[in-house]
């Protein structure tokens, strides 16, 4: 695998007022599409890009019905209640907490935010929310390219762009409307610029950076992970002379401490302004729910054994596992060269810490990059040490090929359908209920029925609005079911995941049917109207 030519490096020097925008513009395009002297290359990346962009519009208007549909219709529940409710940006509001407001401790809402804005010319479709991710995926993709080349080089740059695009996990978090891909794209961006500011230490570095940051991490706090690699990146480069770089300790510059505290208050101070707002949020108000609280919680060797696995076959696929594995051990270590090494152990104490938070895969999404950064420099190191074209291009083929169709069958079984019974029991309740209904959902936690109704209730069972799991017994269903009665609720769905709690608790149906009207049934779903003047 010959080397390819490393592109031609970023000049350190510009104008003052010209910097920023050459930077996010004309580097970024010199980088994939007008190289001048390594036109091959600039293809290559184009093709990438477009390829890359192509699989994530695919099924973009797809219904919230997918595997992530709960976190997914939670977030488009707050962006249709800004649309509806008057743009309250700093209360957003979910759809379970049945007669009560329902503003929740959530992550800086500017995304449902935007597409709540888009709404108003557009209408509401899912196709706007989901947008979103792709689109600062697509961002963000040249400036990984060029971070990457920063530090292992323009080859494994390359390599490293290819495995980042098309990773299962990442394709189908760079579709979904959440805040993970957002957050991710912007630290990356983020990381680039401080790269660029330890260079030349110019102000529109620092700010592009700083301003990046800052928004990742009000994105999705856990993002915080980042100051891992960022804080490394001032100590790697001290002590080079003969470049402008920064010299915070052998020199002692007063100035450049002096910037670096102003990174860290724009990155902090707003989130840490934001979260707090959050929380007082959840205290004040019914449901009492601040996102991703209880997440911190370490748990026993199998769980993160269980996550450990899922991560290396279906997330990254076992190809990018051993490829990045191998790169651990082989990549160069020059100037910068722990970058990534510093990124992996953070994100593992975070996989550790909040151990029971990465239950949900979209979590170890920051793994990606490292791990195709990683997998970059291996095939870098290898290539160099093959010394026929012939093999070299047989095996790149073979890589790429194998990569290829392992993350096309680990990212296609995440379209199928998880939660289609939820919407179609949800429409239904749109047609044949008044808007001011209060839907008791046998739905398992997942707020679809909510949001494809467009009506508020609980889930069932609950304690505080929070889904608490399947009944114990009839008289634990009865209970709650009657404690929500006497709160308004107006009518009780039951779908194909909860329709056997009928047959289950027989005393538990009995009092149904004695206090309820069945309203429309099907296979999927059974929608029943409490009677006017029954207790």
């Amino acid at each position: 695998m010959p080397k390819t030519p490393h592109l031609h490096p970023l000049p350190l020097a510009e104008g003052r007022g010209g910097l920023l925008r050459s930077i996010l513009l004309r580097r970024a395009a010199i980088a994939f599409w007008i190289p001048r002297r390594n036109s091959h290359v600039g293809k290559l990346l184009a093709a990438i890009w477009i390829l890359a962009v192509a699989a994530r519009l695919m099924f973009i208007d797809q219904p919230y019905v997918d595997h992530w549909s709960w976190r997914q219709c939670d977030v488009a529940a707050i962006a249709r209640n800004f649309y509806d409710g008057g743009f309250r940006f700093a209360y957003p509001q979910i759809d379970w907490a049945g007669d009560a407001t329902g503003y929740v401790g959530t992550e800086f809402p500017i995304l449902p935010f935007v597409a709540a804005i888009c709404y108003k010319f557009a209408g509401i479709h899912e196709w706007i929310g989901r947008s979103q991710a792709v689109i600062l995926f697509a961002v963000s993709l040249p400036f990984f390219f060029l971070l990457v080349r920063e530090i292992f080089g323009s080859t494994a740059a390359v390599w490293a762009t290819f495995f980042f695009s098309f990773t299962p996990l990442n394709i189908f978090a760079g579709r979904s409307f959440m805040p993970d891909v957002p957050s991710l794209s912007l630290a990356i961006i983020g990381l680039y610029f401080f790269l660029r500011w330890t260079h030349d230490q110019k102000w529109t570095s620092f700010f592009a950076a700083a301003i990046a940051i800052s928004l990742s991490i009000l994105i999705k706090v856990t993002s915080i992970v980042i100051f891992a690699p960022l804080m490394y990146l001032p100590v790697a480069g001290i002590g080079d002379p003969g470049r402008r770089e920064m010299k915070l300790v052998r020199s002692r510059d007063h100035r450049s401490r002096l910037q670096l505290l102003l990174f860290i208050a724009i990155a902090i101070v707003p989130s840490a302004i934001w979260y707090w707002h959050a929380y007082q949020i959840a205290e004040r108000f019914y449901p009492h729910h601040f996102f991703g609280a209880g997440g911190v919680r370490i748990e026993g060797l199998q769980w993160y054994s269980n996550i450990a696995r899922q991560t290396a076959i279906s997330s990254l696929t076992p190809v990018l596992a051993i490829m990045a594995l191998m790169g651990l051990f082989v990549a160069p270590r020059g100037k910068y060269g722990r970058l990534f090494d510093w990124w992996l152990a953070a994100m593992v104490l975070f996989v550790v810490v909040l151990g029971y938070g990465n239950r949900h895969r979209w979590y170890q999404l920051p793994l990606v990059p490292i791990a195709a950064a990683f997998a970059g420099a291996a095939c870098t190191f290898f290539g160099s040490n093959i010394s026929s074209r012939r093999a070299a291009i047989a095996l790149s083929i073979l890589l790429t090929g194998s990569f290829a169709i392992l993350s096309y069958m680990y990212v296609r079984p995440l379209y199928e359908s998880s939660a289609a019974q939820l919407r179609d029991a949800g429409l239904e309740l749109n047609k044949i209920t008044p808007s001011d209904a209060l839907i008791v959902a046998a739905d398992m936690g997942d707020p679809t029925i909510f949001y494809y109704s467009q009506r508020k209730g609980w889930h069932f069972l609950e304690e505080d609005g929070i889904y608490q799991g399947t009944p114990s017994d009839s008289q634990d269903a009865i209970v709650d079911l009657e404690k929500l009665r006497r709160r308004g609720a107006t009518h009780v769905v039951f779908t194909r995941n909860t329709l056997w709690w009928l047959d289950y608790y027989p005393e538990f149906a009995q009092r149904l049917a004695q206090s309820a009207t069945v309203m429309a049934a099907s296979k999927e779903f059974k929608i029943y109207k409490f009677d006017a003047g029954t207790k």
